[in-house]
């Protein structure tokens, strides 16, 4: 079972941040590694609908297509990494397993089988492209 400071990262490559999903608004606010420019994103966007105290991991699930976070992450190409719980067919899978995916956040919001599943789905990281974070305006 993972632990709480399991999804709490923020990792870079050349052209990626990748940003555990388990920090707070408030702990990302804290953090000194996070991207100057998502803190900014942050504090000028998406702590306009919701508390500090929200995780990404819950505010995906409780956003909507008219919210302006919704919007903002839209413009950023953000895409969050999901692993979904996969049921036994009896064909191919004999036992349920997790399966990890990426998946863009018009698919997150606007997918009734990810909302149902909600309490399974393990919410891992959200991916931001460095060239979307430096092109985005604030």
């Amino acid at each position: 079972m993972p632990q709480e400071n399991d999804f709490k990262y923020v990792l870079q490559d050349f052209g990626n941040i990748y940003i555990g999903a388990r920090f707070s608004y408030r702990e990302m606010l804290a953090r000194e590694d996070m991207p100057f420019k998502w803190k900014a994103i942050v504090r000028h966007y998406l702590l306009k609908e919701v508390s500090e105290d929200t995780t990404l991991e819950n505010h995906i699930f409780y956003m909507k297509e008219t919210d302006f976070s919704y919007q903002t992450l839209k413009e950023l190409k953000a895409a969050f990494k999901l692993s979904v719980w996969q049921a036994p067919d009896g064909k191919r899978r004999k036992s349920g397993r997790y399966e990890s995916r990426d998946y863009r956040i018009e698919e997150i919001v606007g997918s009734k089988e990810l909302h149902r599943q909600m309490d399974t789905i393990v919410v891992e990281e959200l991916h931001l492209s460095k060239l979307a974070l430096m092109t985005f305006a604030v």
